[in-house]
């Protein structure tokens, strides 16, 4: 099995990137990060952020998208886009309420996201959906995240972000559970702490199962890429994802 690489999700730093986008790549890079994934891409063109991160030694672990340019006729210029910058991952971070408000709209939504993912897969490219808290707070007594991928098809990735869903009420062991529950679908995962008693909790700091995480990332998650995500910050953003990765490798 391939060692499984560490992405920096490019969000943890916007405002840095937002001034400085090539400074701030080639920090992550000395940090000892291997790739990125985008949420938003500064004005630049896909060439020319490709070629900023192949100048840097860094490749694309992904991107966070809206599902609207995942539909219709925007989905050929995503395609090409993502072709341009060497993106495999089209990850959907949010859906709007009339997606995911019951049972049915869980079942539709699903069905889209299939059905998307076999107009990616001659390109060479996934779906993936990406959770917040709200897909773990039961509609009708029922969790939205088990009824949406029961249903997508295997090839829909299943972004499980730690923290946002122990935000949601789910505990450490049940974290564990859903990588367990669907076997090879964790092929992107984003490492977010989450801490009862502090909010600003760095990787390694609070009361994820981190060892348990990545043991069966590593077994049987079918992991890629392990993508670090902070968005609450104890030190300036930059600092705060340089101790997170340290802190992350220490306990591989």
């Amino acid at each position: 099995m391939a060692r499984i690489k560490i992405a920096l999700q490019l969000w943890s730093v916007r405002e840095d990137c937002a001034r400085d986008l090539k400074g701030t790549l080639e920090a992550i890079a000395k940090m000892g990060y291997e790739g990125v994934e985008f949420a938003g891409y500064y004005g630049r063109a896909a060439d020319e952020l490709k070629k900023m991160l192949e100048d840097l030694g860094l490749e694309v672990a992904g991107t966070h998208i809206g599902i609207d340019t995942l539909i219709g006729e925007k989905l050929k210029e995503t395609i090409e886009f993502n072709r341009i910058l060497g993106n495999k991952y089209l990850i959907v971070p949010w859906l709007p309420e009339e997606m995911r408000n019951s049972k049915s709209a869980w079942l539709k939504t699903a069905e889209l996201m299939s059905e998307i993912a076999d107009k990616l897969k001659p390109e060479g490219m996934r779906i993936g959906y990406h959770n917040h808290a709200i897909e773990f707070k039961p509609v009708n007594g029922e969790i939205p995240w088990f009824i949406f991928f029961d249903a997508a098809k295997p090839e829909v990735i299943m972004q499980l972000d730690t923290g946002n869903a122990m935000h949601g009420g789910v505990s450490p062991e049940d974290v564990l559970n859903i990588i367990r529950r669907y076997p090879g679908r964790s092929v992107t995962v984003h490492l977010k702490e989450y801490s009862s008693k502090n909010e600003n909790a760095l990787i390694g700091e609070g009361e994820v199962k981190w060892n348990e995480v990545l043991n069966l990332c590593e077994t049987i998650g079918g992991t890629e890429w392990y993508i670090i995500e902070q968005e609450t910050y104890a030190y300036p953003p930059l600092e705060c994802v340089k101790r997170c990765i340290e802190n992350l490798k220490a306990m591989m």
